[in-house]
């Protein structure tokens, strides 16, 4: 897969800069130094004229090329070095260069690369040259016997570092004939000293020459076979960059044995450490680690402690190409697996889903229950969901939970936990009947499946898109099936069931009484009254509060039922700063007592207001989301409306006995109450009602503007608009015109023209007005432009014969 390889552009850079290292290492070899010179600049030039078809064995070659050019600079690091070393390099790059030209199918395999290919392979060193001579001299000088005993033996780090220095320059020089070298115990030796030694530079000269040898032929990487030399170079990979660059450059080199590739994987922390340099900033480490994970992974073990790691790539190699059993193997570790989102993304991304969904349509009962285990875990994930859907495994889904074929029985709870997934996405709706079809198996089915049944109708019946399925669940009978869910014993049913219920009521309208029936709504009451769960309360008054206001025998039910003095009890226990559940418990509270303060009906007002709803309705304009204070508003508009005619002022039958002014309220002029005559100031619900104004939330400007123009009426207007500008309502107000809905910028306009036709609030707020409403009335919506012209002419901004009006 592409994943595995460095890109060709990066990989060109490294080439370039390990040539030229190369070529300044070998001044003093100009036929080779010529050589290294022409290597880059060729392959550069025919890479632009002649791209490869068939990139990955390509990088492949390239790779084995800059390699090969890291060990020439380690060899040409340390002169002097016989000629038989030099020539051997050259040939070996001759080689790589070679396996360029076969893996481009000969687009590489021009005159000039035959020409630089020809001369790697015929490269002679000089006889007579002079580092041939200084190299037999230090050859007499140093025994290697000596040398091996010496880094074996060596009590302190710099006399060890001294023996080391002396080992290389005879390891890496080619001073030492091949047999000395494979024949000896040279690799324990320095296995040994890797493990006990403690300074970095030792460790990295260790791994560095433990690679030299490596080349020098197989004798010498059986010798690093073993699980005890494994683990020794395993270390190395957690230290400094340059000591884990050359210890995971020779796990690469020793990659293509068997043996190694067996036990490997099974040194605890090395796939951790591989995945770690992959994913790290080292391109050379990476790259390295990259290629020895790949030779890892054909074994299904090794691709399972990858995935643990975060590297998915094998695993999902496995759950596509590999055998029934390897499949299983990985779809069930998935299931098991603790996944972050972004492994559940990557696994998604690499196609993991659709070979899962393969195995669960395909597969036997083994497979298909892996599989569905695997899909439950992956299903937390929007974005997986939405491949799920398009994978189309719903009908095979359905049509799992319709068998009764015994041997499926036990896919039948994952089956139903998966749809309960999906459901959360509005894809879901692609099948029509879905909804229906789960409906028609609740009777049907072990609780377990009927909890993920009614969790999937839940989110199928919230989707705003879904009002036609929410309809025919209501035509074909479905609140009838959900209604003896009321009285279930299991909490989490019961109240799933509910929350569908409280969804399909949207849909009832008038036929909310005919369809739930008096007794069961009388059923909800009393699980208001006596359920525990926040939850459960908050979804029951969502049911209904979702009867129709003007359903007059509705309201005689739920008045009768005491409902009312229940609702006012739970606003009054609620905390200063409520959850969401409990806002939306004040939502659908406020929702309900809309039907019961309806200004047509001045008796159940008097009761609403008797049992304290005004002060619960101000409380909810302080503590309520922007819904619940829209919906408080409403009622207390309705109540303010028929303040006045309540509180007509009695004539007294003695003119010259004042009358009492305890409770006088100034902007009614008579003795006002909150629940004798519903008044808004005696309740305080003004401020309030204005900070609402100030926030950021725009959802109840239209009913709080409603409830403030209750005291801007002709009898009480300029004491009601005092009150209003006392709250700084006269700013609020105007801030709505600037940033409000049509309909509230019209409802705001209206009151601004009947404050600013008095002279003092013209002087006080003209001013800070006049920009907005000069912008409205040159940009804003035709239908406010009358108002708008009106307010100009009371600022003496507009002429009245404008055309405006």
């Amino acid at each position: 897969m592409a994943d595995d390889y460095l890109p060709l552009s990066d990989l060109l850079s490294s080439l370039s800069a390990s040539a030229s290292a190369a070529s300044s290492l070998s001044r003093h070899i100009p036929s080779l130094s010529n050589l290294l010179d022409r290597l880059h600049p060729t392959l550069l030039r025919r890479l632009a004229e002649t791209p490869p078809s068939d990139l990955p064995p390509f990088i492949d070659s390239l790779s084995s090329l800059q390699s090969e050019l890291a060990r020439a600079q380690s060899l040409l690091k340390s002169p002097p070095f016989m000629p038989t070393a030099v020539e051997a390099l050259a040939h070996g790059l001759g080689r790589c260069l070679g396996l360029v030209v076969v893996a481009s199918d000969g687009a590489f395999g021009g005159a000039d690369v035959g020409a630089l290919h020809r001369g790697f392979m015929e490269f002679r060193a000089p006889d007579e040259s002079v580092d041939a001579v200084a190299a037999d001299v230090e050859a007499v000088r140093l025994d290697f016997s000596d040398v091996v005993v010496r880094v074996k033996n060596g009590g302190d780090e710099e006399e060890v570092g001294e023996a080391l220095s002396d080992l290389e320059s005879l390891i890496v020089g080619g001073s030492i004939e091949r047999n000395r070298v494979t024949d000896g115990d040279v690799v324990a030796v320095l296995l040994g000293r890797l493990c006990s030694s403690c300074t970095p530079e030792n460790r990295i000269r260790i791994v560095s020459m433990l690679r030299s040898l490596v080349s020098e032929g197989e004798e010498n990487k059986e010798r690093m076979t073993d699980v005890g030399a494994l683990s020794s170079i395993v270390r190395s990979l957690s230290r400094d960059v340059e000591e884990r660059r050359e210890a995971v450059g020779l796990l690469m080199d020793l990659s293509d044995v068997p043996k190694v590739r067996q036990r490997i994987g099974r040194i605890q922390g090395c796939i951790l450490m591989l995945v770690a340099l992959l994913n790290g900033d080292d391109e050379r480490a990476s790259c390295d680690a990259r290629k020895v994970l790949k030779a890892l992974s054909g074994n299904a073990q090794n691709a399972l402690h990858m995935a643990e790691a975060g590297y998915f790539v094998p695993l999902v190699k496995f759950l596509k190409e590999g055998s029934d059993m390897n499949k299983i193997l990985m779809a069930t570790a998935i299931s098991r697996m603790d996944l972050t989102d972004q492994s559940r993304a990557l696994l998604g991304d690499k196609g993991a889903i659709e070979y899962i969904v393969k195995m669960f349509t395909s597969g036997k009962l083994e497979a298909k229950l892996s599989a569905l285990g695997a899909l439950q875990n992956l299903m937390s994930l929007a974005e997986n969901i939405h491949r799920l859907v398009k994978s189309g495994i719903i009908a095979p889904l359905l049509q799992l939970l319709f068998s009764v074929t015994s041997v499926l029985m036990t896919l039948r709870e994952p089956a139903s936990a998966i749809l309960a997934s999906i459901a959360q996405s509005e894809l879901i709706l692609i099948n029509k009947d879905v909804a229906l079809q789960m409906l028609s198996l609740i009777g049907l089915s072990s609780p377990v499946i009927q909890h993920h049944l009614l969790r999937a109708l839940k989110s199928i019946t919230a989707h705003p898109a879904a009002t036609k399925v929410r309809t025919k669940i209501k035509e074909r009978g479905g609140v009838q099936l959900l209604l003896p869910f009321l009285l279930e014993r299991n909490d989490e049913i019961r109240i799933i069931a509910m929350n569908v219920l409280y969804n399909l009521s949207k849909e009832l309208g008038g036929e909310f009484v005919e369809q739930i029936g008096e007794t069961h709504i009388n059923i909800i009451i009393d699980i208001i009254l006596r359920s525990t769960s926040e939850d459960e309360r908050a979804v029951a008054v969502g049911i209904l509060s979702n009867i129709p206001v003007n359903d007059k025998k509705a309201t005689d039910v739920l008045r009768k039922s005491h409902l009312l003095p229940l609702l006012v009890s739970l606003l009054a226990t609620t905390s200063a700063t409520p959850s969401p559940t409990e806002k939306w418990l004040h939502e659908n509270v406020a929702s309900v007592l809309i039907r019961f303060t309806v200004s047509s009906d001045k008796k159940l007002q008097r009761i609403s207001a008797e049992l304290g709803v005004i002060p619960s309705l101000v409380k909810l304009l302080s503590i309520g989301s922007s819904i619940a204070k829209s919906r408080a508003a409403i009622s207390l508009a309705q109540l303010s409306q028929n303040t006045i005619s309540l509180n007509k002022r009695k004539t007294t039958k003695w003119m010259c006995v004042p009358s009492p002014t305890e409770g006088f309220c100034e902007v009614h002029n008579n003795k006002c109450s909150v629940r004798g005559s519903f008044c808004l100031i005696k309740a305080g619900a003004v401020p309030p009602l204005v900070q609402a104004l100030e926030g950021k939330e725009r959802e109840a400007d239209e009913a709080v503007l409603d409830a403030l123009s209750t005291l801007v009426r002709d009898e009480i207007c300029e004491n009601g608009i005092g009150a209003i500008a006392k709250a700084s309502g006269v700013q609020a107000i105007i801030r709505v015109l600037e940033v409000g809905s049509v309909k509230a910028q019209e409802k705001a306009a209206w009151m601004l023209e009947m404050i600013f036709r008095i002279e003092a609030y013209r002087q006080q707020f003209g001013e800070s007005a006049q920009v907005v409403l000069i912008d409205l009335a040159q940009k804003g919506d035709p239908c406010l432009k009358p108002t708008v012209a009106k307010i100009l002419a009371h600022l003496q901004l507009l002429q009245m014969q404008s055309s405006y009006f």
